[in-house]
């Protein structure tokens, strides 16, 4: 059953791909719909049996590396914490393929798209169930091929060139260390093993902890798009809808928080890397939803909105509170693909329109759609009782509840945070369903709610986004609870649930949600109230220079254009041409055969044919031999003696070859 949850969507993958023109579109779409869904039933009996009852599941399939000290086997272990993310990604994963099935209805490549969806969940699924960091890099490094495939998905658009390339070679900088970052792992450790070095971890330098957790976090970054990895995220929004939805919520995205989690019994030895981890975190998720204000792009909005979640979550992380980030990962899995594939549904009824300000008035035209992004968009800012709040408000408390520099440093960033995510998010709603209408009418006309294949999901997910967290955080987060049991570990310093829960005054626990309120009813007013307020705004030149600064994203993607890959172009460029062409060139085989060939050539050379000439060869073959033999008398020959009888050999084997000698 438990290598069935990954075979399933493999082979859904395989036969969509490779047997598409056979099957067809509707046989594409039905087998792997059904994989997956297939998929989803038996990871909820494994939630049930490893979770639930607390027995995880150990699968060794046999060796793979056997090598002296190293020892590799394809092994799959499944604790809570596997079956705990799975079921979002496959319960997410699902419904976005069920989705497609309508959304994609017109594209001539729907085997193609479906093969791919199908692998980048099967990837996903080896890098969760992975036995040990080998098993769970295969899995790595196939969700990064398979979304540089789905982001370039309309590969003749040269924008998704670009935005799959960017994505792909940043997350190349951050596997680069990631793998640094293993190898220092069996440098140290031997094994690469989860259970040895989890358990060899107490016992070690904290140097060497805190630089292998440093280089896992490297690797993290880049995958869950912090700063300063993050640059890729908004640009796959090039990408389909269903896969921006993918990316975002369930997968490629959540790797490197899984990644983080998973490491847990190492970071807690390194005060350091968490300390770095907190502060990275806290400033990505103020840094994304900044820049989130201005976007225009309903898709960029909602990505900005992504980067910033996945800063809380990192910064969870920071906190030690592994659980808490494990809640909000999944909990951010249902309503962030809820936010996608409800913004899909308005583009796709909008002729393809993704700018707000070509929008408004929506709500009478799509008021199912309206109704599910609102509750996705309530989720999100951590509306009471709703999934989003009982993780989001939770890590602010934590935070707070740590009484240290980089708690109260989380804490201030992410309830700012908490009130700018509140103010975009219902800019977003505002300018999309509830201002005056500013598209065309022709839109407005063709304007109609999506097929039974785009409701059912939008429906499952809203509920989700409701009840999940409700029903699950006890389980998940609940002071005391033993859930996790071994998958996660927490050093007894770094538990700090109680005075989260218990000593912190009514207003700081309630200022996250005041300030919720607060963006939310100042969106609101300032769209529908006051428009020219926000217009006004970029009249001075202070308010340009803020605008064109948060507009520009930091101006990341200038400095990274401008000075980090022009230089590292010209770099390429010196070592190409004067190391590659030079150096190893001359040093290499194309030098050696040329030198040979010339000497060869130049030896011929002395084949003059003239007698007098071989004669002359014959007494200086001749003087050079009774030099050599009587050095020893001449000269002191000490260091020379034991290869002095070589080289007579060779000079009087030159003396009896000689082309003279032949001739005479």
């Amino acid at each position: 059953m438990y290598l069935s949850i990954i075979i399933l969507p493999l082979l859904g993958s395989i036969v969509s791909g490779f047997m598409g023109r056979k099957i067809g579109v509707t046989g594409a779409q039905f087998i792997a719909c059904t994989c997956l869904v297939l998929s989803s039933v038996l990871m909820t009996f494994a939630f049930y049996e490893v979770g639930i009852c607390g027995s995880p599941v150990y699968i060794n399939l046999g060796s793979w590396v056997d090598s002296e000290l190293m020892s590799i086997s394809w092994e799959f272990y499944f604790d809570q914490l596997t079956v705990s993310l799975g079921l979002a990604v496959l319960y997410c994963s699902s419904l976005i393929h069920i989705y497609t099935i309508d959304y994609l209805s017109a594209d001539p490549h729907n085997q193609r798209f479906f093969s791919y969806l199908s692998a980048f969940t099967a990837g996903m699924l080896v890098l969760i169930c992975g036995g040990n960091f080998f098993v769970m890099f295969v899995g790595w490094e196939a969700i990064g091929v398979v979304s540089y495939l789905l982001i370039n998905f309309y590969f003749t658009r040269i924008q998704a060139n670009k935005a799959a390339i960017l994505a792909f070679t940043m997350n190349r900088a951050g596997d680069m260390l990631m793998s640094i970052g293993f190898f220092a792992i069996f440098a140290l450790f031997g094994s690469l093993n989860y259970a040895a070095i989890f358990s060899l971890v107490p016992y070690m330098n904290e140097t060497a902890i805190s630089i292998i957790s440093l280089l896992l976090l490297g690797g993290a970054l880049a995958k869950s798009a912090n700063v300063p990895l993050h640059s890729w995220l908004p640009g796959s929004m090039e990408a389909p809808t269903p896969v921006s939805a993918l990316l975002h919520a369930a997968t490629l995205v959540t790797a490197g928080i899984y990644l983080l989690l998973r490491c847990s019994p190492i970071l807690e030895y390194s005060p350091t890397a968490l300390l770095v981890i907190t502060l990275i975190g806290s400033s990505t998720a103020f840094f994304a939803a900044t820049c989130g204000l201005l976007q225009n792009d309903l898709k960029r909005i909602i990505a900005f909105s992504t980067i910033s979640q996945l800063g809380y979550m990192v910064m969870a992380i920071g906190l030690s509170q592994y659980n808490v980030a494990l809640m909000h990962t999944v909990n951010h899995a249902f309503f962030k693909a809820l936010l996608f594939l409800g913004a899909g549904a308005v583009i796709h009824s909008f002729a393809d329109q993704q700018d707000v300000r070509r929008m408004g008035g929506l709500i009478k035209f799509l008021p199912f759609t309206y109704s599910v992004m609102l509750v996705g968009s309530l989720s999100l800012l951590a509306t009471p009782f709703l999934t989003g709040f009982y993780s989001k408000d939770l890590i602010l408390e934590l935070a707070y509840g740590q009484y240290s520099f980089s708690g109260m440093y989380a804490f201030i960033l992410g309830s700012i945070t908490a009130g700018i995510t509140a103010f975009y998010s219902f800019r977003l709603i505002s300018l999309v369903f509830l201002t005056t209408p500013n598209g065309q009418k022709q839109s407005y006309l063709n304007s109609h709610e999506s097929n039974l294949a785009v409701i059912i999901p939008l429906l499952i997910l809203a509920l989700f986004s409701i009840f999940f967290g409700y029903v699950f955080s006890d389980l998940f987060v609940g002071v005391g609870s033993d859930f996790f049991g071994n998958s996660l570990f927490v050093h007894p310093n770094n538990i700090s649930i109680i005075e989260a829960e218990f000593s912190l005054s009514p207003i700081i626990k309630l200022l996250p949600f005041i300030l919720s309120l607060t963006g939310a009813s100042l969106a609101i007013f300032m769209y529908h109230r006051t428009p020219e307020f926000i217009i006004n705004l970029t009249d001075s030149l202070l308010g340009r220079k803020i605008y064109s600064f948060l507009n520009g994203k930091y101006y990341f993607d200038v400095i990274y254009n401008h000075y980090v890959i022009s230089a590292g172009l010209k770099l390429g460029y010196v070592i190409s041409k004067q190391i590659d062409r030079g150096a190893i060139e001359l040093l290499g085989p194309y030098g050696l055969s040329n030198t040979f060939t010339n000497t060869g050539i130049n030896i011929a050379k002395l084949d003059t044919g003239i007698i007098t000439t071989y004669s002359l060869y014959i007494t200086i073959g001749l003087l050079s031999l009774l030099f050599l033999v009587f050095a020893p008398v001449l000269i002191d020959t000490s260091m020379f003696s034991e290869i002095r009888l070589i080289i007579i050999y060779f000079a009087s084997l030159v003396l009896v070859l000689s082309p003279s000698t032949k001739q005479i």
